[in-house]
């Protein structure tokens, strides 16, 4: 299968021809084929990946993009009295999680940072020392905002020892990057299939502390996003969803684990995202472009390049020409910053990396 260009973004993203052909075949929602052949493996394969114990951890598959996972777990993990949530907040993502949390009428505080710098250690633990009736922290891990990736083994320890709840958004590091969550004490880490693991749109899924979320009966505001009654229907139907599956994505993210595993699992993915960033940086670098993000904090997932200083750059100019070119880049979104952002993760290589850079190089328009 060809494709008119290559997705250089933070999702959804260019996948192999391998994912896109499962999709040819279609399965029904009560047949064991799927549901025991199908949803449980991928349950029990995301524990792994987590490093996750099925004795203490559990996995829920939710329909819907990143978002309707985040508000599933926020909706039902946040009891209805006596819960508030703290959300730390250096992007848009984490703006979103708090925007979810009020929607649903949830007592929620906020911890700021620049878009392009971290949240003060310091400065969580005044919070949680000041507010000790926040039960829950929720935080992103990679802000694709600007594609800073959040020292979540600085956070965690400070919000353990303070008795709350951590919630990790880890919708564009998940399984792009070693996790290991009993390790680093995260009780519940959501994110999407259509990120590190290269599948496609459409299924979120929330892995948690399963005595954590035996709790949250009645909490949901939402039928359809009940995290806990989409868990019961699973556990009770051995991987039943209460409402229509999208089998397609489904089976196309079963797909996209064994093709991870065939990689040599999160190490050598990782490793090749690596390639690809660094590859990336060193040619923009050479080209004039800055990076937004100190390398120190940088994610391996996704960089912003500040806007050249010439007044001639016209961000829409270069993205319709490389767009021709074969390749698809994303506009900025830090706030205070001109700046556009390419991704390096999907079914994309070094060498991808370095056609991007020529094509970029022979459309300098700008000098």
């Amino acid at each position: 299968m060809s494709n008119p260009y290559l997705l250089l973004t933070p999702g959804p993203l260019s996948t192999s021809d391998t994912v896109k052909q499962t999709m040819l075949r279609d399965w029904c929602t009560w047949d064991d084929d799927y549901n025991l052949g199908v949803v449980q493996p991928i349950r029990r394969q995301l524990l792994a990946l987590g490093h996750c114990d099925a004795a203490e951890y559990t996995s829920v598959l939710m329909q819907g993009s990143g978002s309707f996972a985040v508000e599933s777990a926020i909706g039902t993990l946040l009891p209805k009295q006596g819960g508030k949530l703290l959300v730390l907040v250096n992007g848009a993502y984490g703006q979103r999680i708090a925007q979810i949390a009020r929607y649903l009428n949830i007592p929620t505080l906020t911890l700021h940072a620049a878009e392009h710098e971290w949240i003060s250690a310091d400065a969580l633990r005044r919070m949680l020392q000041q507010e000790p009736d926040i039960s829950h922290v929720a935080m992103v891990h990679c802000e694709t905002t600007s594609g800073i990736l959040n020292p979540v083994e600085q956070y965690a320890p400070i919000v353990k020892q303070a008795g709350k709840t951590l919630i990790v958004d880890a919708m564009s590091s998940f399984a792009g990057i070693d996790m290991d969550l009993p390790a680093l004490d995260i009780d519940c880490l959501i994110s999407s299939a259509n990120k590190c693991i290269q599948g496609v749109p459409g299924m979120g899924f929330v892995i948690v502390r399963t005595a954590l979320l035996q709790q949250c009966q009645g909490n949901a505001r939402s039928l359809s996003l009940d995290l806990y009654d989409q868990w019961q229907s699973m556990e009770q139907g051995n991987g039943k969803w209460r409402f229509t599956s999208p089998t397609h994505v489904v089976r196309a993210f079963q797909q996209a684990l064994s093709e991870l595993q065939q990689e040599g699992g999160v190490a050598a993915r990782a490793q090749r995202y690596a390639s690809n960033h660094q590859t990336l940086v060193r040619g923009m670098k050479q080209l004039g472009f800055d990076c937004v993000v100190e390398d120190e904090k940088q994610s391996p997932f996704i960089t912003t390049f500040k806007y050249p200083g010439s007044a001639q750059f016209d961000f829409k100019t270069l993205y319709e020409r490389l767009k021709q070119a074969g390749f698809v880049i994303y506009p900025g979104k830090v706030t205070d910053t001109p700046c556009f952002r390419i991704g390096h993760i999907g079914e994309v290589y070094p060498q991808d990396m370095e056609n991007l850079l020529q094509a970029i190089s022979a459309h300098r328009f700008w000098q």
